[in-house]
């Protein structure tokens, strides 16, 4: 579920619909959990589909760290991509406002810690020398990103999070335990999914 202050909007003609901010949504807020109302296909499931199924799915899914395929059940679907994301997933099953995300700014997500299939070419950005998310990003770049969750996290307890009740209990736990410092954060990394190599036959 994607937080609350947030509604769908017509970005261009060359994204498409984006998420934006309704109001202030502070550093350190919770902007995403993973919930009841997000779908898992497995890609067993996924391949037994019809092509129209498949196609909207590999399009509006990201993959966990299982290889699974997550059909997120609001708008949060629609997030775009960017390099310098307003928005950053952690190891809890949610997603962390790594700077304030003021009312009519896009809610982002960089597409290289959702476990791509395939390079996803991206429009440039001033600031960043990247033209694709790669589906290795995450082993490049999660020490970028976890630098940031745990700049979020020193602002978690200072801000309102209208999600965290929806987070499941391990979770909620995990995560009030980093913000309370009493345990360190897992990283991003653990995200990732390793694809399998494929044997000769």
């Amino acid at each position: 579920m994607i937080h609350p202050d947030t509604e769908l909007r017509f970005i261009s003609p060359e994204v498409g619909f984006g998420v934006v901010a309704t109001a202030l949504i502070p550093k350190g807020t919770i902007t995403w959990v993973f919930d009841s109302l997000d779908q898992i296909i497995s890609p067993a499931a996924l391949a037994l589909m019809h092509p129209l199924q498949q196609t909207f799915l590999e399009k509006y899914c990201y993959r966990d760290h299982h290889g699974d395929y997550v059909l997120c059940g609001d708008h949060s679907r629609f997030v775009n991509h960017s390099f310098r994301s307003s928005c950053i997933s952690t190891a809890y099953n949610c997603e962390l406002a790594v700077r304030d995300i003021h009312p009519g700014e896009e809610l982002t997500d960089d597409y290289g810690y959702l476990n791509l299939i395939e390079p996803f070419d991206c429009l440039p950005e001033p600031g960043s020398p990247r033209t694709q998310a790669l589906p290795d990003d995450l082993l490049r770049f999660h020490a970028h990103w976890d630098a940031q969750l745990l700049s979020a996290f020193t602002a978690f307890n200072r801000v309102a999070q209208p999600l965290l009740a929806i987070l499941a209990p391990e979770q909620r736990r995990e995560v009030l335990a980093v913000a309370n410092g009493q345990r360190p954060m897992a990283s991003i990394l653990n995200c990732y999914y390793q694809e399998k190599a494929t044997r000769p036959l």
